[in-house]
């Protein structure tokens, strides 16, 4: 899989979308990403159909960032259907929450999502989670890491 595969962020809040627009440009990770509104768009948009057909202007995700509470189908059910898919198995799904409860987290895990990732989404945390999963992201060289003694991404990252 490329490292510049688009990410697909599944999220119904216009704020927390602006919040990881800022946090994904603050983060130096140059993954192009795509937003879907609710539960139902996205398994549209995964599957290339309506709207979402062409491919080119669409393209595959290689992160889907789900989050849970989702009009029309929720975040649950999506993960439930990709997960029945073999087509999707090499995606990687970050679950995003406001809550912080241990049940949602291990019920996430137990029906297959990657990883998971509490709200608001913040720049360190999308560099954790690269550095965590690295053939999935794209970190440009020219951008400094961030605090804590981080090193930089090396070219490894292709």
């Amino acid at each position: 899989m490329q490292s510049t595969t688009p990410i697909l962020l599944v999220e119904d809040s216009e704020e927390d979308i602006a919040i990881f627009t800022n946090a994904l440009k603050r983060s130096g990770l140059g993954n192009p990403f795509k937003v879907v509104h609710d539960g139902a768009e996205a398994i549209s948009y995964l599957t290339a159909q309506g709207v979402f057909a062409d491919r080119r202007r669409f393209p595959m995700p290689g992160i889907l960032l789900l989050d849970l509470t989702l009009p029309k189908l929720d975040g649950w059910d999506v993960l439930h259907w990709l997960r029945s898919r073999t087509e999707f198995d090499k995606l990687l799904v970050v679950v995003l929450t406001a809550s912080l409860r241990l049940d949602d987290l291990r019920r996430a895990y137990h029906i297959g999502a990657n990883s998971f990732l509490t709200k608001p989404c913040r720049a360190d945390d999308l560099v954790n989670l690269a550095e965590g999963f690295r053939d999935h992201w794209f970190r440009e060289p020219a951008v400094t890491p961030l605090a804590r003694g981080r090193s930089p991404v090396g070219s490894d990252w292709s």
